[in-house]
């Protein structure tokens, strides 16, 4: 059985305000290390800063940003990271945020995914898994109809189809369904790689990309974007099959199912948990506990202590 600590993860973090050397300088001062204006390719601008441990953190411009000057556009792009190195990267998140970097509503955290035992099947059941839950977990993430209709599109219904009438036994197998003919040397910026659930990251780079998070200057939430991401992941490979078929959004339940899944599916439970719980159902309308609200809570029965007779 895959639990979190075999998933690798990689994240792209962008930000507002300030410099890419501000940003860097920032990243340097929790990770150590020396900053280094690399300057090349010239459209990203790169600075990198090497940390104690030989790991690289880059800083990019990023031309989508397109609500500040150039010069105050910043892409943090992380190194291979694991679940333990989350608390690093959240010390990142406030050091960057204590510099004066922000985030608008440009801005998104993209989450990638690998793991070296990963099976043709377990991407299938992952991308499925994201098809059935997908009004619930927009709504979650509060995902607006612009980045929907632009950079978070909803999974495609022919590949949906495809998966599900012939389950690929190989990634040539995948491979053909997302495109629908089988590309062997895919493109970086196909426009496959609009979807919130981006496989043709996978095909050229081999990790799972997940687009469809808001930008966040928040060390909690990066926190919980990427624990949702990883485990999702971890739940498509322990299974041996997934359905594809929608799930109603009804928002007077919506709050009960999310929190029903994150506990009962994806093993978000417990204290280790709960602030990870506590993010993702922030922007869910009803009740976390009862599935119709507040009627179904026991009424409180109002209790009166009898003084103790005096002796």
């Amino acid at each position: 059985m895959k639990t979190l600590n075999d998933i690798a993860i990689g994240a792209e973090l962008e930000t507002v305000g300030r410099t890419r050397a501000q940003v860097a300088q920032a990243i340097k001062s929790v990770v150590g290390g020396q900053v280094v204006h690399v300057a090349h390719p010239g459209c990203y601008d790169p600075y990198q800063v090497v940390d104690t441990q030989g790991r690289t953190w880059t800083v990019v411009a990023d031309s989508s940003l397109t609500n500040v000057p150039a010069d105050l556009r910043a892409e943090i792009v992380t190194p291979i990271l694991g679940v333990d190195d989350i608390a690093t990267l959240q010390e990142i998140v406030r050091a960057v945020r204590r510099a004066g970097a922000r985030c608008d509503e440009k801005c998104g955290l993209h989450v990638h995914l690998s793991c070296p035992d990963i099976t043709p099947q377990a991407v299938a059941n992952l991308a499925k898994m994201v098809h059935k839950q997908e009004e619930i977990i927009y709504a979650a993430l509060g995902v607006t109809a612009e980045r929907q209709a632009r950079y978070c599109r909803p999974m495609s219904a022919h590949f949906i189809e495809r998966i599900t009438a012939k389950p690929p036994k190989t990634f040539r197998d995948l491979n053909t369904a997302w495109y629908g003919q089988y590309t062997p040397q895919p493109h970086r910026y196909d426009c496959s790689r609009y979807y919130a659930l981006n496989l043709n990251a996978f095909f050229y780079r081999g990790a799972i990309e997940w687009r469809a998070w808001p930008g966040a200057m928040h060390a909690g939430k990066i926190k919980a974007a990427i624990i949702f991401c990883m485990a999702m992941l971890v739940k498509a490979m322990n299974s041996k099959a997934t359905s594809a078929k929608k799930r109603a959004y009804n928002p007077q339940t919506v709050k009960y199912d999310f929190r029903v899944w994150l506990v009962s599916a994806l093993a978000l439970n417990g204290d280790a948990y709960k602030n990870v719980r506590k993010h993702l159902l922030s922007r869910m309308p009803g009740d976390s506990a009862f599935k119709h609200g507040a009627a179904q809570r026991p009424a409180r029965v109002k209790t009166t202590t009898t003084p103790a007779a005096v002796a």
